[in-house]
Order: structure tokens, then sequence, then C-alpha cells
């Protein structure tokens, strides 16, 4: 499972900062590739990074590119999506992900719900 929680409040104003941490436990956490998404109401899942086992190269969605940075720390069995400059826009529910399979497969069939284990949605709401 993934452990979830904030740094912070999950209000936040725009243009400010916040990160989200995930902690796995039980499961080899260097055997996945890790994922962080969103969900804003009324919208579909975005997939905003990926942290690929294959390579380890981690890929952003263009929306975020530039402003949030995913990383993981495999010592502590945790990731963390450090958010920057944060626009209304950004308002969602946040999830970490994990599956064995690479991001590039994920990147390309889009089928998030076969992933292997999910967090909690932590709620991040941006304000003008």
């Amino acid at each position: 499972r993934f452990s979830c929680r904030r740094l912070g409040g999950g209000l936040v104003q725009a243009g400010g900062s916040l990160r989200l941490s995930c902690a796995a436990s039980g499961f080899t956490f260097d055997d996945y590739s890790i994922g962080w998404f969103r969900q804003a109401p009324g919208k579909e899942r975005e997939g905003i990074s990926c942290i690929s086992n294959s390579d380890g190269t981690t890929y952003y969605t263009d929306s975020v590119k530039g402003r949030f940075a995913a990383a993981s720390d495999n010592a502590k069995n945790t990731v963390y999506l450090q958010m920057n400059s944060l626009k209304p826009e950004d308002t969602a529910v946040y999830y970490c992900a994990a599956d064995l399979a690479t991001c590039e497969y994920y990147n390309k069939y889009k089928d998030y719900d076969a992933m292997d284990y999910w967090g909690k949605g932590t709620q991040v709401t941006v304000s003008s």
C-alpha cells in the first residue's frame, strides 16, 4: 500500500508550493514504476508524472513540466511530488500509484486502472 500525506496544508495560494509524499509498504519499491495522478471534479484522471522502472526516466505531462518535480527515495520507500508555481487549475485530488509495468507502457496505453497500487487521494486546492 501507499500511505500518503502532504507537507503543509492542502490549500495554497496561486504561485505557492506544496509537497506531497507517499510511503510504500507491502511491496518491493524498487521493482515498480511510480506515477503521480490527479483528478479534478468533473474531469478525467490525468497522469502528471512517472518514474519508470525500466531506466529511471521521469516523465511529465506538459501542463506541469517545469513546475512539478517527482522524486523517489528508495532508502525510505517514499516518493515525492514537489509542486511549485501552483495555479488554480492545479486544484484536484492527487494520487500516487505504482506498477510493475514501465512508465512507457502506461504513457502509451493509459489503462491506469490496471496499476497495482494506489495511494489515497490528497486534496490540493489552489486559490487565486
